[in-house]
């Protein structure tokens, strides 16, 4: 999943409009924040294996740190604990702490049998990256859907509300896409690792940015 997790997150501004765009993309997207880190420190591993899905040539080894339901659960209480007792609310700390664990859930149903319930444990995975077509179909819904419920929480302020928000949803669709259709292997682990680091700090921020510019809807 990719655009699928951005998803959740703005869905999520409906059930707490008060809480920033950037704070729910990060707990949605956090397994995948901490995954390239923990990666280039050796601790978890990934493979480029060609042909290993039909969407991804990519084959996680190990990665029970970032992404095991039982760890995901304990990151995800972390976060909405910490959340909570900076800014307040109970409601801040349950949506946060789901955000974090529907990552789990939405890469065992595209993920290959690699997604692990806790560190040694069984692994789990509905493969829907072995279907192209199924895969975009999937992730493109879930994002229109997104998108729909986060303009009926706010509105724009002023043009930057409006143009920052539409530019930062064109281009998650346009990378996308372009990523899901081109069929080209990455050139290295690390160059995965270095992007996916880049855009857990862009791609918050922009919405971050977007996010100040626009009012909750009464």
């Amino acid at each position: 999943m990719f655009i699928g997790h951005f998803a959740l997150g703005f869905a999520a501004k409906r059930a707490v409009p008060r809480v920033s765009l950037a704070a729910l993309l990060l707990a949605a997207l956090f397994a995948d924040v901490l995954w390239p880190v923990l990666v280039l420190l050796g601790i978890e591993q990934v493979r480029i294996v060609p042909g290993h899905t039909v969407v991804t040539p990519l084959e996680f080894v190990s990665y029970p740190w970032s992404h095991s339901l039982l760890l995901l659960v304990g990151w995800g209480v972390v976060i909405g604990a910490a959340y909570r007792g900076i800014f307040g609310g109970r409601r801040s700390f349950v949506v946060l702490a789901a955000l974090v664990v529907s990552h789990w859930v939405l890469d065992w149903i595209s993920h290959a049998p690699d997604m692990p319930i806790y560190p040694g444990g069984p692994v789990f995975g509905l493969v829907l990256w072995n279907s192209r077509p199924g895969t975009m179909v999937v992730e493109l819904l879930l994002f229109t859907a997104g998108l729909f419920l986060y303009t009926q929480a706010t509105r724009a302020r002023d043009a930057v509300g409006q143009w920052a928000f539409l530019s930062l949803a064109a281009l998650l669709c346009i990378v996308y896409v372009a990523d899901a259709l081109s069929g080209m292997p990455p050139p290295s682990v690390t160059a995965i690792c270095r992007v996916a680091i880049a855009a857990s700090v862009i791609f918050p921020a922009w919405a971050w940015w977007a996010d100040r510019h626009r009012e909750v809807r009464t």
